[in-house]
């Protein structure tokens, strides 16, 4: 009896007392009943007969065509090296004639199950996952196998629904990305409370400011500890109004410790199973409005941040021309003093030609935004640096504009003199050489790189067995050292076959 299995396996304790009087008949119809395709081999592995289970006799009525080929021929190409460990496996004059067949070096097997793919008309694959038996004495193999396609569809329709919880999840960090942005840019004091506690579980920057005390935690407090004794009353009859008619009338209300009277409206909103209260703050004097308006005029306006920023930034007409520049600009390109750079066009320090401002104008006239684009800026001497752009289209202003930030990028980028005949591990970082290389020099890393991965992926079919890798690769042994000395990779492990 052959044992093809692992101590875990459970077998039969005792085969030789019920199956030794079994015919051919009644072994086929098990093995039939048994597996949903079942091919006899013989010892060249060559397919010799096959057996189709009964629920898929007529959709897989092709399959009889494999009778008379070589197993091997009858899968893809990456599932041949697959089908050469299972006839190896198997034992017996089997393993040379299917490593043979199937163009690769035998590797060490134990009849454990395996999954290759078929090709079937219409440009389909069937997927299968066969155990192999040897029978008989003359190197006969029986390989039992069970379709896939069914655990291919669930897998299909798993990452199917993953990818969709992803795009749920992105449109919801989008929509919550714009809603805390016009949460926050309402320059009125917002404050959400939970509709029966009246607990603030959430504030825009403007209520902090209007509640006097920036660094007072106001998350987590009853609204009601906010307000004067003698506005507490009056606000838990408009919030009770706002509970039941969905929307308070607008109440007059002092905060604690506070003089300035406030004009206070709370509407009712629900979400999934809760109520929230939505309040809106705001002064109710004037001279409330002018002590605000005071504190906006005091406050750095985004021209002054803008113009101390350490990275460049550009605004320019929607045809490249320059409206105005901080002084880091200035100072990237070395401007002599003097000299302005209002009305120039901005290719005139941008890019290696013009070609580079086009393509921004152009993917930004189309998206309206573009990130970390790659490029070099030419200071007034012509001394070109590495920069990074980041670019904004304004279309639907007064006055269209493109916004153009320029970070210099020149001491953080690897330089250009890599060690000898090291290789790109990416296609991201082959892309990134377009703009900084000649296409010449980037098709010849491209093509350094092709060859590289080629032959590692040889190597590991073979099991780094250099004279099978060779022979696949359509290479000479002495043109495959040197290549492998070329990219530095003669040390991957032991050489076998040589």
């Amino acid at each position: 009896m052959h044992n093809l299995g692992t101590s875990a396996d459970q077998r039969f304790e005792a085969p030789e007392l019920y199956f030794t009087d079994l015919n051919a008949d009644v072994l086929s119809s098990a093995i039939s009943a048994a597996a949903d395709l079942a091919l006899v081999l013989d010892s060249q592995g060559v397919v010799r007969d096959i057996s189709i289970g009964g629920a898929h006799t007529q959709e897989l009525a092709e399959l009889r065509q494999w009778v008379g080929r070589r197993w091997a021929e009858t899968v893809t190409v990456e599932s041949r090296s697959k089908i050469a460990a299972m006839l190896a496996a198997a034992g017996g004059g089997s393993a040379s004639a299917a490593a043979a067949a199937a163009g690769q070096g035998s590797g060490p097997g134990q009849g454990a199950a395996r999954q290759v793919n078929h090709p079937l008309h219409g440009g389909l694959e069937l997927p299968v996952s066969y155990t192999v038996v040897p029978i008989g004495q003359q190197g006969r193999v029986l390989a039992l196998g069970r379709d896939l396609r069914e655990v291919a569809a669930v897998q299909q329709r798993l990452v199917d629904a993953q990818q969709s919880m992803e795009r749920d999840y992105l449109r919801l960090r989008h929509t919550e990305a714009r809603y805390r942005l016009l949460f926050e840019a309402v320059d009125e004091a917002v404050l959400v409370l939970d509709a029966s506690s009246l607990v603030v579980f959430e504030h825009n920057a403007a209520a902090a400011r209007l509640l006097g005390d920036s660094g007072k935690r106001i998350i987590g407090r009853n609204f009601m500890d906010l307000l004067a004794s003698e506005s507490q009353a009056e606000s838990a009859v408009g919030f009770a109004q706002a509970r039941s008619a969905g929307r308070s009338d607008e109440l007059k209300v002092r905060l604690a410790g506070g003089q300035a009277e406030l004009r206070l409206a709370a509407t009712l909103f629900k979400q999934d199973s809760s109520s929230s209260l939505l309040l809106r703050l705001s002064p109710t004097s004037a001279a409330g409005a002018e002590r605000a308006a005071s504190r906006s005029a005091e406050a750095p306006t985004l021209g002054h941040v803008v113009n101390a920023m350490p990275d460049a930034f550009v605004l320019t007409d929607m045809q490249g021309r320059i409206i105005s520049a901080n002084d880091a600009f200035g100072e990237m390109v070395q401007l002599p003093a003097g000299e302005s750079v209002q009305g120039q066009s901005l290719d005139r320090w941008l890019g290696r030609s013009s070609v580079d401002l086009n393509v921004l104008i152009g993917n930004l006239r189309q998206h309206g935004v573009l990130r970390l684009f790659p490029t070099t800026l030419r200071s007034g001497y012509g001394e070109p640096g590495a920069v990074e752009i980041s670019a904004v289209a304004v279309a639907d202003g007064p006055q269209p504009c493109l916004g153009f930030s320029i970070r210099d990028v020149a001491r953080r980028l690897p330089t250009e003199h890599r060690a000898s005949r090291q290789l790109p591990r990416s296609a991201d970082q082959l892309t990134g050489l377009v703009g900084r290389l000649p296409l010449k020099d980037i098709v010849g890393e491209t093509t350094d790189l092709i060859e590289r991965l080629c032959i590692e992926a040889a190597l590991e079919l073979t099991r780094d067995n250099r004279a099978s890798a060779a022979e696949m690769l359509g290479l000479s042994r002495q043109s495959l050292y040197v290549k492998l000395r070329r990219y530095g990779i003669q040390d991957m492990g032991a050489p076998n076959g040589d």
